[in-house]
């Protein structure tokens, strides 16, 4: 792992998610840049190798026998570059924390690496490991909704919404760290991913109005966008920051012209399938008519470990198989994410003009 040291909540999920099913052990890691927190931080968690720079451990564990076949780089925005090009080109597999990178230059640039190394890269949007999102998935892929229409898309929170709070986060209020983009980058595309993971169609232009509220601040805390997806499609995105009595509420609907789909990540295990001139349904994870994989049986509750350990499972099965197979996001989705925040930025910055991807 590069990153999440002491203090650090991201290092902490991404550690426990890889443990779950027991595909991966931490062996090695870079948690900070200060010598004495990387240090100290290792020996909290019982890491064998503990290194300082993330470019000594690239080098040395590239050239060891028993060296890393992947790493968790799960740092600020600017760092995922730079961190991801060093193990890439050391054929060490990258398991990267969203979103891509900073900016987009940068992403095409991570693209063209990815591309050219013999390693994988594998980006973290975890709320795709949800069962029911994945079986959601599935009912558009089955045409059990028809032809979608509309697809709306929501990711809120408030935990920005006092004055100095981002502030405090140090590099996330910082565009030259984060990136251009607040929480459009932050949780935004998370809401874009799912609105794309599921649909099984592509965003291809945005009109969005992304908003700094607070005084001082140099990036959005809140953004609304509408969407134009391939095939006709239509949808709304909304990401927030700044919602106040809003707690990391994540909402997915996507209708077609024989039913709608409605999930909340408040309720992960039921998923709401309404066919039209019927009664809605309650689809439950381990349910009679549910396809997909669950580790628990049915009304013993899934959450957001589970789900974000889906993907590192997952992530172990690319690994031994040499590829990244469709539903398990890579480098398209990532280059996707920080076009969509791009476009969204660029449009907003022309009052709401239509932008596309």
């Amino acid at each position: 792992m590069v990153g999440g040291g002491q203090g650090a909540f991201i290092g902490a999920v991404h550690r426990i998610a890889a443990r779950i099913d027991d595909r991966f052990t931490l062996v090695a890691g870079a948690l900070s840049s200060d010598a004495g927190r990387a240090a100290a931080s290792a020996e909290a968690i019982g890491l064998q190798r503990s290194y300082h720079d993330w470019r000594e451990m690239a080098r040395a564990e590239a050239a060891r026998p028993d060296g890393i076949r992947a790493v968790s780089v799960v740092t600020p925005n600017h760092l995922h570059l730079p961190v991801a090009r060093a193990f890439l080109e050391a054929g060490i597999h990258v398991i990267l924390d969203k979103p891509l990178t900073a900016t987009l230059p940068e992403a095409e640039d991570l693209a063209r690496i990815s591309v050219a190394s013999r390693a994988l890269l594998i980006l973290t949007y975890s709320y795709s490991g949800y069962p029911m999102i994945r079986e959601a998935r599935r009912l558009v892929a089955e045409g059990q909704l028809g032809r979608i229409r509309l697809v709306h898309a929501e990711f809120v929170s408030d935990w920005l919404a006092r004055p100095g709070r981002a502030e405090q986060q140090g590099w996330r209020a910082d565009p030259a760290l984060g990136g251009e983009g607040g929480a459009i980058a932050d949780i935004g595309t998370h809401a874009a991913h799912l609105a794309t993971f599921v649909s099984g169609l592509p965003i291809k232009a945005v009109a969005a109005e992304l908003t700094a509220f607070l005084p001082g601040r140099q990036i959005d805390d809140n953004g609304h966008a509408m969407l134009r997806f391939s095939q006709g499609a239509r949808g709304m995105l909304w990401t927030s920051q700044v919602a106040a009595g809003s707690d990391n509420e994540v909402r997915l609907r996507v209708m077609g012209d024989k039913a709608g789909l409605d999930w909340t990540h408040a309720d992960p295990n039921r998923l709401r399938l309404t066919r039209l001139g019927e009664p809605s349904q309650t689809l439950t994870r381990g349910g009679p008519e549910f396809m997909g994989s669950a580790r628990l049986p049915s009304g013993h509750a899934e959450g957001y470990l589970e789900a974000f350990a889906s993907i590192y499972t997952d992530a172990a099965d690319a690994i031994q198989a040499g590829q990244v197979p469709p539903g398990l996001p890579g480098i398209q989705d990532g280059l996707d994410g920080m076009r969509f925040v791009s476009a969204c930025i660029r449009s907003s910055r022309a009052n709401g003009a239509w932008h596309p991807l």
